[in-house]
């Protein structure tokens, strides 16, 4: 990609930090409303422990690469990120909030709303929380119940429920300070699990009724849709390392032996391995190779994702709509990239499964390793802040750096042109002979000779 092919203000950069990786991704809407990749960086996370930050050196260094990898891409420096938040620390309510207007014939506008939603913010939570999200559901009107959008409605009783979404502002300030330690400027903070939709699931899924499963590293995320709206977020404190752990100690190997074996070779379905190969690891120094069965490996992983799965199903019965998801559940993540998955998971729960890919939002001619799940968050930070930017202060792109150079060269074009053909300071010898010898040509003829 060359430098300065794309307007800095166009750009945006998110960063998912998760326990496994942090991957940084620069992009663009094109003229079709598809997201252009111009850069991505993606660096092992070693500072981060079920999503939350544990070691803010490792995490800052992690984060400086991968946004290095992206600068060297764009060719230009990244100035401001939109930056994801996750972990088990996340927790949901709901609150009911009620507005008496001043008018009845007034119609309700947008500001009535805003103003109920300033008011959640001033719930009293537990100490150490703050809320990251409020999420109008149903409103009512003066006694006239599930109106979901009542601009332009008269009444004077305004009344709407909310799911709130909170978390630790311990938390959050930790992902602040390691972006501001890198030099970089947060411009908001977006739960994951939204950001993850965005990217996955369709206005008619989500309308329709629907269970997102984010299998992360560190957390399995769950987010409920229903109507269009969010109903229900919960944070299963399990994940893909959880498994790498379980591998390890069946196996008796070493974490990376067990990351490997689950990557090549794992599958969340026993019953669907019919070859049973035995896989042969090296031992330590001096000790004899172990060996493994495919099966056997498959019987570990799928115990502890069948217990995730639990965990997921009661959340769904507890949020009251395990009978109304139409279009079921959708996995995502890089847990979802294990074989057999999604069988294991309808099997499980009952309730029909795919693997969500976050592709229909790419543009095309987009780089093979995003379009995987692994990348789903990223992908959906971006179209959250393409949808909620603000142009005029969102520039993450230093443009003086394009406009000092742009002008110096027209600049010295317009010199070069403007050079007077007449001065003698300018011209040599030879120029001075040939503008005289054409000013005689070109002189009228003398009357007095005729």
């Amino acid at each position: 990609m060359r430098p300065y092919q794309f307007d800095p203000k166009e750009v945006i950069v998110a960063i998912d930090i998760g326990t496994t990786k942090v991957c940084a991704i620069a992009g663009r809407l094109n003229e079709y409303g598809k997201i252009e990749i111009l850069g991505m960086g993606k660096v092992r996370s070693e500072g981060v422990l079920r999503g939350v930050i544990s070691n803010i050196e490792k995490t800052v260094n992690a984060i400086k690469e991968a946004i290095s990898a992206v600068e060297k891409q764009l060719g230009a420096e990244v100035k401001i990120v939109h930056v994801g938040i996750a972990g088990q620390h996340i927790k949901s309510l709901q609150h009911r909030g009620i507005l008496t207007r001043d008018n009845a014939h007034d119609e309700i506008s947008q500001e009535d709303i805003e103003k109920l939603i300033r008011d959640m913010y001033k719930l009293v939570l537990p100490p150490g929380d703050k809320i990251l999200h409020v999420i109008p559901q149903e409103f009512t009107v003066d006694s006239e119940q599930g109106i979901l959008d009542p601009i332009g409605m008269s009444g004077i009783r305004l009344e709407a429920n909310f799911h709130i979404i909170t978390g630790q502002i311990t938390a959050s300030n930790n992902i602040l300070r390691c972006i501001e330690k890198v030099g970089l400027e947060v411009a908001d903070l977006t739960l994951e699990p939204i950001a993850s939709s965005e990217s996955i699931l369709s206005d008619e899924e989500k309308e329709a009724g629907i269970a997102l499963v984010d299998i992360g590293g560190g957390t399995t995320d769950l987010t409920i849709f229903h109507d269009g709206i969010i109903r229900h977020t919960a944070v299963i404190p399990f994940g893909g390392n959880v498994v790498t752990r379980d591998i390890k100690e069946g196996c008796t190997i070493m974490p990376y032996q067990a990351e490997k074996l689950k990557i090549k070779f794992g599958s969340a379905l026993a019953d669907e391995v019919y070859d049973n190969r035995i896989i042969t690891i090296p031992g330590l120094k001096g000790r004899e190779p172990k060996e493994i069965s495919e099966k056997n490996l498959a019987l570990i992983i799928q115990a502890r994702m069948e217990e995730i799965f639990d965990y997921v199903l009661w959340e769904v019965r507890r949020s009251g709509y395990d009978k109304k998801l139409i279009g079921g559940i959708v996995l995502t993540g890089g847990g979802s990239l294990l074989k057999h998955i999604d069988i294991l998971a309808e099997y499980h729960t009952g309730i029909p499964t795919r693997v969500g890919y976050p592709v229909d939002l790419l543009a095309h001619g987009y780089p093979e390793e995003i379009a995987t799940p692994i990348c789903a968050t990223s992908i959906g930070l971006l179209k959250h802040a393409f949808e909620h930017r603000d142009y005029e202060s969102a520039l993450n792109m230093p443009v003086m750096e394009q406009e000092e150079k742009v002008p110096e060269m027209q600049e010295v074009k317009q010199e070069e042109k403007q050079l007077p053909l007449s001065d003698p300071d300018q011209r040599g010898w030879w120029d001075r002979a040939f503008q005289k010898t054409k000013q005689w040509f070109e002189a009228e003829p003398d009357p007095d000779l005729n």
